[in-house]
């Protein structure tokens, strides 16, 4: 049976492979390796304060430090592997260790790939109960003892619907909270719907409640049942509104539908205001998106230079209330709403974006944040209101709004994000550097040499695992910044940068780390020179590639073999 020391280190090893797109053989052979590791026993890592254990027991082997700063990065406390863990689930989440921080945590991403109850189960750093390790035997090996919580840590773990820590954590990670589709808003006599058929917040319609069975009669004659009431019909249901049905002869979305410039629309969009106020004062949602949606549609439709046109900008900024808006934006977590959704909130501009913003800032769920994010960066008015918000003064709203730039790629928030760079937290001076790096334009390049100057290992990190290949004007500045770096990891992430850019500048940069160097005292480390043939094989440019047919011979082992499985990549890929 194998020491929890070797399953530390072999998951180590298969995160590290992970990274390389080119080590699929390796990959293969070590993912096997672990599996047969798992089979025996459950396995708990928790990670704290730059120290991993497993079921208790400490290890601190150097081949964990790489490790150490994937859990570090992606923010994890704990991975609970059962026996014998489904390989799907092993291998997404060693692929979710080995990929850059992204909107979904790995928690979330390794639920999505299917792990049930009995799965594998990753706590992030914000959540309130991770897993206790289990309590390893005497030996180190075998079967874990669980943990049982007392019932004041199960208190404290249980989650509530207040505001309480809501984004002080890592941004679209690290804040877990109750699922509320289906929770009422109101607490009066309508029932709420069924929560599988409920919209988010959605109460229930306005009808009375079923009625209950009457209490047993006394013995004797027994009169015929009375009927029961029939119960209330679904708060999501598409009940018609009062007046004409829809599609009716008088119905005013048909009658806009056949001619969007009649001489009475603005007769027809004043009952169309009307039926969207109607639908929002009983909650159904569904009913206002589709009349909105409608509305903008037709719109699309009416030319310019008629007069109808201006009509419809009045009768929408009637319809765009702040309620309205804000009905809106909650059906963005609603995926069969969200595209309707977020075409009517572009209409609605900046208000929109305000709205959105609010909830980014609030949102108590990695889902709906991704939500909120996705329809922020479709929005084409009123963006600008997010570089105003890197002023402000929690520092977790700084940050979440540093990624939300970095994410829109907006050149205009450069200078407000530079001045963040000084920011006393380096939680915010991580997201700081990691937007510049993903906008990646020419004023970003001052900026960026001061992020790789931060005393901070992981601020310097992110701005290398930021940078891709649009980004030809920072080749430079990485190049000083390598002749000054000396943290390994940093070095390397940013040889990979300069592949990635693959610009002229960079792949001569690249040529000149991976030489030998001429005499014996001045030769470079094999793994700097390894680093470096990976990153000639990510650049793929003429130059590069005739690199490696040179250090297929050369004389380190270590760079002959990566050169070489480097060559045979490349000839894989289509069009070479």
């Amino acid at each position: 049976m194998a020491t929890l020391e070797t399953i530390a280190t072999r998951l180590a090893r298969c995160v590290e492979l992970f990274r390389d797109p080119g080590a699929k053989e390796a990959q293969k052979a070590e993912f096997r390796a672990l599996l047969g590791l798992l089979r025996d026993s459950p396995v708990t890592l928790t990670f704290a304060a730059g120290r991993i254990e497993l079921n208790g027991v400490p290890c601190e082997t150097q081949a964990l430090v790489r490790l150490i700063q994937r859990l570090d990065l992606h923010d994890i406390a704990a991975i609970a592997l059962p026996q014998n863990p489904p390989p799907a689930q092993v291998f997404e989440l060693l692929r979710a260790l080995a990929d850059q921080p992204g909107l979904e945590d790995v928690a979330t991403r390794l639920g999505a790939s299917g792990a049930g109850v009995d799965g594998i189960r990753v706590t992030q750093a914000g959540d309130p109960a991770p897993p206790a390790a289990p309590r390893a035997p005497p030996d180190g090996i075998g079967p874990a003892e669980p943990v049982v919580p007392s019932p004041d840590a199960a208190r404290r773990a249980a989650p509530t619907l207040g505001t309480e820590g809501i984004l002080r954590g890592e941004a679209m990670q690290d804040i877990r909270s109750v699922h509320l589709s289906g929770v009422p808003l109101v607490t009066h006599d309508p029932s709420p719907p069924p929560a599988a058929r409920a919209l988010p917040g959605a109460k229930a319609a306005e009808s009375d409640p079923p009625a209950r069975p009457a209490p047993p009669a006394p013995p004797g004659p027994r009169a015929p049942p009375a009927p029961l009431a029939p119960p209330p019909p679904p708060a999501s249901a598409a009940a018609p509104l009062p007046g004409p049905s829809p599609g009716g002869a008088d119905d005013p979305l048909s009658e806009l539908e056949r001619d969007p410039a009649a001489v009475n629309v603005g007769d027809v969009l004043a009952a169309l205001i009307q039926q969207v106020e109607t639908a929002l004062k009983r909650n159904r949602l569904e009913e206002v998106l589709r009349l909105v949606a409608a509305v903008t549609r037709v719109e699309q439709r009416v030319s310019e230079e008629s007069g109808a046109r201006r009509q419809y900008a009045i009768a929408l900024r009637r319809i765009y209330t702040k309620p309205v808006v804000e009905a809106l934006a909650r059906l963005v977590s609603v995926p069969r709403h969200r595209t309707a959704a977020t075409l009517v909130l572009q209409r609605a501009g900046a208000d929109a974006v305000e709205v959105l913003l609010d909830m980014l800032v609030a949102a108590p769920a990695v889902s709906e944040r991704r939500a909120v994010f996705d329809a922020l960066t479709q929005m084409t008015q009123g963006t600008e209101q997010v570089v105003h918000m890197l002023d402000h003064h929690e520092w977790f709203v700084v940050r979440n709004v540093a990624e939300l730039v970095g994410e829109l790629g907006m050149e205009d928030a450069v200078p407000a994000l530079s001045r963040r760079l000084g920011h006393a937290d380096e939680r915010v001076r991580k997201a700081v550097a990691l937007a510049l790096a993903k906008i990646g334009s020419r004023n970003t390049a001052e900026p960026l040499r001061r992020a790789l100057r931060d005393e901070s290992q992981e601020v310097r990190m992110q701005v290398a695992l930021g940078i891709g290949r649009k980004s030809s004007a920072l080749a430079m500045p990485l190049v000083v910044a390598m002749d000054e770096e000396e943290d390994e990891a940093v070095q390397r992430e940013l040889m990979l940068a300069l592949g990635r850019i693959g610009s002229p500048d960079a792949v001569q940069a690249l040529i000149k780390f991976v030489q030998p160097a001429g005499r014996i005292f001045g030769r470079k480390p094999a793994g700097f020179r390894v680093a470096a043939v990976e990153a000639l094989r990510l650049a793929a440019t003429p130059a590069a590639v005739g690199t490696l047919q040179g250090l297929a011979e050369d004389g380190d082992r270590q760079v002959r073999n990566a050169a070489r499985a480097a060559l045979e990549e490349l000839k894989r890929k289509p069009g070479r």
